[in-house]
């Protein structure tokens, strides 16, 4: 199909934006994100495709960063940024359809030269190991938005599970080092977004962001009467609220070319970085304490030796190390 994307931008016969793709993922499950034996021209057992986006007028696409669940605590950390590289990997292999994006220049240049604007969405939080500096470390490779949650806590948030009554609240919402995490993604400018979270969080976060933040793929609770939707309070809050530069998108409205200048306006706000320096206090150890996880850094006792040198007579407590 031949057609210039910039052409209708904004119109009725326009261009569209998809705030999640779990194209991804499906690398990872169907080729174990070996790039080199599929082909995104022929792909036909997957909701996405280059012909797909072409024909749907995709200009700009956010590619998730996605990795379950099940490992918190264990290798998330790692499998994300194999996800991430995967991303990088697919608009290296097809520069004619995509082009890397992290700006809202970036993606009006995409704009202009035809091409896919390609940004990146981490979804779940738990794939941070509840730390700053790998939120960083993520906004520099090139991560624009971050789910707090997916259908789990975080040492320092609610799911949305919570409210249907299949998980119990750890947080009341957000934990104190969670809300230190919503100014931090306020101040690099990465825009959060709520899908998943529980109502506590989204009322929490409207509260303290000062940034626009996005409902990347979430509808309306009242339209379709799922938790893990959006409550009529919830919006009219949203509303209420965008005097003040909040804002939201919805998965369902992000896909109405009407919306997509809309769009580029809440990047352009969320863009702009704080010269404050970095929050550079962690965690509370006791918050994330688990058996993977060492303590280096951390003032606390390490009893690595005990079980090696404890006997009788031994004074046990001259063993005892500390992590500095």
């Amino acid at each position: 199909m031949d057609f210039k994307l910039e052409d209708n931008l904004g119109t009725e016969e326009g261009n569209t934006v998809n705030t999640k793709d779990d194209l991804p993922w499906q690398m990872r499950m169907k080729f174990n994100n070996q790039l080199n034996t599929v082909d995104l021209y022929t792909l036909n057992n997957t909701h996405t495709n280059i012909p797909k986006i072409r024909e749907g007028r995709q200009a700009a696409q956010f590619w998730a960063a996605y990795v379950p669940c099940e490992t918190q605590y264990k290798d998330a950390a790692r499998q994300i940024l194999e996800q991430i590289d995967v991303i990088h990997r697919m608009c290296m292999k097809y520069p004619e359809a995509f082009m890397f994006a992290t700006s809202s220049k970036d993606i009006m240049d995409a704009f202009s030269q035809n091409r896919t604007a390609s940004l990146i969405g981490v979804e779940g939080g738990h794939s941070l190991d509840s730390s700053l500096g790998t939120l960083r470390t993520k906004y520099h490779s090139g991560v624009r938005y971050l789910t707090l949650t997916h259908s789990c806590n975080t040492p320092w948030a609610d799911n949305w599970l919570v409210d249907s009554g299949a998980k119990s609240s750890q947080h009341n919402g957000l934990s104190e080092f969670g809300k230190q995490l919503i100014f931090e993604m306020n101040r690099i400018g990465m825009l959060i977004d709520l899908a998943h979270v529980s109502e506590k969080v989204m009322n929490q976060v409207l509260d303290l962001s000062k940034a626009p933040v996005i409902f990347s793929h979430s509808s309306a609770y009242t339209v379709c009467p799922h938790k893990r939707n959006v409550p009529d309070d919830v919006l009219r809050k949203v509303v209420n609220e965008r005097g003040e530069g909040v804002s939201e998108f919805l998965e369902d409205v992000s896909k109405d070319p009407a919306l997509v200048a809309e769009l580029l306006s809440v990047f352009r706000e969320v863009e702009h970085v704080s010269m404050r320096q970095p929050d550079d206090l962690p965690i509370h150890y006791e918050e994330v304490k688990n058996d993977y996880r060492t303590s280096y850094g951390y003032p606390v006792p390490t009893q690595t030796v005990l079980g090696q040198f404890s006997g009788p007579g031994t004074n046990t407590s001259s063993l005892l190390s500390w992590s500095l």
